[in-house]
């Protein structure tokens, strides 16, 4: 005989699955740790500084 199981149960469960997959996928896609991000905008902030001392005055 076939062991009984709650269909709701199991719906449930392989929902839960599916949404932990799909926030694995997007931690890796877009997860950055803060010093990622802060190091990024130091150098945005740089390059403009360098941007901004390379111009000619008028």
């Amino acid at each position: 005989m076939a062991e009984i199981v709650n269909l709701n149960r199991m719906r449930k469960a392989k929902a839960r699955a599916a949404d932990e997959s799909r926030a694995h996928a997007n931690r890796v896609k877009y997860g950055r740790t803060k010093a990622e991000k802060e190091n990024d905008r130091r150098a945005s902030e740089r390059s403009a500084q360098l941007h901004q001392g390379k111009k000619l005055e008028e």
